[in-house]
């Protein structure tokens, strides 16, 4: 049996584990509720720690490595970890930092970099694709959603050169041969044609170098603009350009859901 004496978790290999803290207060730090209302989940049998059922107040977890759920819903709380979406704009390096003074993606978090904090971005979008980047300090994350084994889609809104027809749409989902190998799209859809162009939306899992563009020109349809939207389930919405936001605890749980952690 689980009490406040016999803490759910158990400490990390780490020579200076993170402190344990009540599930009350990882409950509020998640963004589920204030501590008083977070007591009243747990008193009502909603909050589950490790697979189990936690309903006694005082409970200790280990925010390193607990799993937690409320209401069925994975919550994440480490105050330790940093999660910035960043709206990258067209003409920035998908870099920290640049030997040629080049505008890349470290100009933009300068301040926090010079404030001792340190982040890298996930995967990368090349000079002129804008969107959707996320930075963070999570190493083990971070790795997980670059890996080609968890399949994490990534969708894009790309502007085309041609009218482009359901035959060709249907030619990228069946899958095409690149020089690097073969690619399929998991998703395209046509949007809107205009003025001999074409605006579709593509959902690839896939993070080779420059893919959306390669495989759209492929069949004859380069690629004017690029922007990446979502990933996973988290989207960039109407964020501007040049922008960051913090991760809500949602939809950090639901990255940490994709790639199985």
């Amino acid at each position: 049996m689980v009490t406040a004496n016999n803490p759910v978790d158990v400490s990390v290999s780490s020579s200076h584990p993170p402190q344990e803290m009540r599930l009350q207060k990882y409950l509020a730090q998640a963004g589920v509720a204030s501590r008083r209302v977070s007591e009243e989940l747990i008193a009502a049998g909603r909050v589950q720690v490790n697979g189990k059922v936690i309903r006694q107040q005082g409970v200790k977890v280990n925010p390193a490595n607990a799993v937690v759920h409320v209401d069925g819903e994975r919550v994440i709380a480490r105050e330790e970890h940093v999660y910035l979406l960043l709206n990258k704009p067209r003409g920035y390096l998908s870099a920290m930092s640049d030997d040629h003074g080049r505008p890349c993606v470290g100009d933009i978090v300068a301040d926090r970099i010079r404030a001792g904090q340190r982040l890298f971005h996930v995967g990368r979008l090349d000079q002129d694709t804008e969107g959707l980047l996320l930075l963070t300090n999570d190493g083990e994350l971070a790795h997980r959603l670059m890996h080609p084994s968890y399949e994490v889609p990534k969708t894009y809104l790309a502007t085309v050169r041609g009218v482009m027809g359901q035959r060709e749409a249907r030619k990228l989902r069946q899958g095409i041969d690149l020089d690097d190998g073969p690619i399929s799209a998991d998703e395209l859809q046509i949007i809107d044609k205009l003025d001999g162009k074409t605006l579709v939306r593509v959902v690839v899992h896939e993070g080779r170098n420059r893919i959306v563009r390669r495989m759209l020109a492929e069949i004859g349809f380069p690629v004017i603009e690029l922007v990446r939207t979502q990933l996973g389930r988290v989207a960039l919405g109407n964020q501007r350009s040049g922008s960051l936001r913090k991760l809500s605890s949602k939809e950090i749980a639901s990255l940490y859901e994709a790639v199985q952690l």
